[in-house]
């Protein structure tokens, strides 16, 4: 694999932005690391990180270059800071930088695969919100998305986050019903004609999100949308997150799994 620290303006953030991006590179000599490649452009999984963190994280933390080596999958983590992946009442638009100019800018700079088909998206905690919120407001962009221990309820965990509530949002918006509610969403994809998403849903049951999460899950077998769901002992830590992003990767529907 082939790891790149990149620096580079946004105009949708109006500043310098940054990603971590991984790409594979087949190789005979690379002693421990099995190595694929699936065609001249890579199906990509954009990587999300959660509140406290930034696009180096998923590097620092887990073995995800390893991981995604075997896969030949290329990995693309920026930093949107405490956003939760929103155009913020008072701050700069993340969403658009997230969901419309990161694609295209890593695009021009990276051979990535543009194809619905190729492109998947994942996250931990505020990172597992963005994924499934751009999957399930663009299911004709992306073909998969996953959460780990996600913050799916959005409008009721933000209650502990008073001031980041009021900087994304504004003094006393309602998120729930709105762009930015994912049960709002997930009911949104199954009224469309289009296809929806694969999705997968993790959650420790010691985790502070785990009721949110079950509550998700229980949601979305309401209305008919089909997710894979797992659960098991844990907490929200890196530990867990390390041992199931491999889970991800190996759930994740690459052309050679057809």
């Amino acid at each position: 694999m082939a790891f790149f620290d990149c620096h580079f303006h946004s105009d949708a953030l109006g500043v310098a932005a940054t990603m971590n991006v991984i790409l594979p590179q087949p190789s005979t000599s690379q002693i421990g690391m099995a190595a694929q490649k699936h065609g001249a452009k890579h199906p990509t999984l954009l990587l999300l990180h959660g509140l406290s963190d930034d696009h180096s994280i998923w590097m620092r933390r887990t073995s995800i270059e390893r991981y995604a080596s075997k896969h030949g999958i290329a990995v693309v983590m920026p930093a949107v800071n405490r956003s939760f992946y929103t155009d913020m009442a008072y701050g700069p638009k993340y969403w658009t930088f997230i969901s419309e100019e990161l694609p295209a800018i890593a695009r021009s700079f990276f051979p990535l695969a543009e194809e619905r088909e190729l492109n998947y998206v994942a996250g931990l905690s505020m990172g597992g919100y963005g994924a499934l919120k751009l999957a399930l407001t663009h299911p004709d962009r992306y073909a998969a998305a996953a959460s780990l221990s996600g913050v799916v309820d959005i409008a009721n965990r933000m209650q502990a986050f008073p001031q980041d509530a009021m900087l994304i949002f504004g003094e006393g918006a309602e998120v729930r019903g709105t762009a930015s509610d994912l049960f709002h969403l997930a009911e949104q994809v199954v009224r469309s004609s289009q296809p929806s998403p694969q999705l997968y849903q993790i959650c420790g049951t010691e985790d502070f999100l785990y009721e949110d999460n079950v509550r998700f899950r229980d949601y979305l077998r309401s209305i008919g949308l089909e997710a894979k769901y797992e659960e098991e002992p844990g907490q929200h830590e890196w530990g867990f997150w390390d041992r199931h992003i491999q889970n991800v990767l190996e759930w994740l529907p690459l052309p050679n799994r057809a």
